[in-house]
């Protein structure tokens, strides 16, 4: 019970930064991940391996200490925690209601492949080569790039393959 006293309960609930900074900071942090994420790693998002959760994760702790200064509260933490989630759902709002913003967050399918015929342009724009395409198309069951009608990159970054009718 003594350990109980000697705890600071103001300290730990009293915020330190205004609240109004850390918004802030967690609304430019996040929509700045965001942007990255989006731009740089479209193809990417369909698969997490080791690499990439290490990176989310050394991204998300850089990122702390940007958005947060030098916190030590519960307060402050839950306004940053607040913040992410706010611009999530506000994400995801937008896209529902706004096209631009859908076509951001959602980007639309990308085809890679169409009647038989590579789409290069495309494939260079994301940076897949013709073997990891040809790997997406043997998990589709599919061993000739002639057999598939059409071949999409999903906005979620995994391919979609259509077989031609034959």
């Amino acid at each position: 019970m003594d350990g109980l006293a000697r705890i600071d309960w103001t300290g730990m609930f009293a915020s330190e930064v205004p609240p109004l900074e850390l918004f802030v900071r967690g609304t430019v942090i996040y929509l700045g991940i965001l942007v990255m994420l989006r731009v740089l790693l479209r193809r990417e998002a369909a698969s997490i391996t080791v690499p990439d959760l290490l990176m989310i994760v050394l991204l998300a702790d850089a990122g702390q200490n940007a958005m947060a200064t030098d916190y030590h509260t519960l307060t402050d933490g839950g306004v940053l925690i607040g913040t992410i989630i706010f611009w999530n759902y506000a994400l995801d709002w937008l896209a529902y209601h706004f096209r631009s913003v859908e076509w951001f967050v959602h980007p639309p399918p990308l085809p890679l492949v169409r009647n038989g015929r590579l789409i290069a342009r495309n494939l260079r724009r994301e940076s897949i080569s013709e073997q990891e395409l040809m790997t997406q198309l043997r998990q589709n069951g599919i061993e000739e790039i002639a057999d598939v009608k059409l071949a999409v990159m999903e906005g979620d970054g995994r391919i979609s393959v259509i077989r031609r009718g034959r």
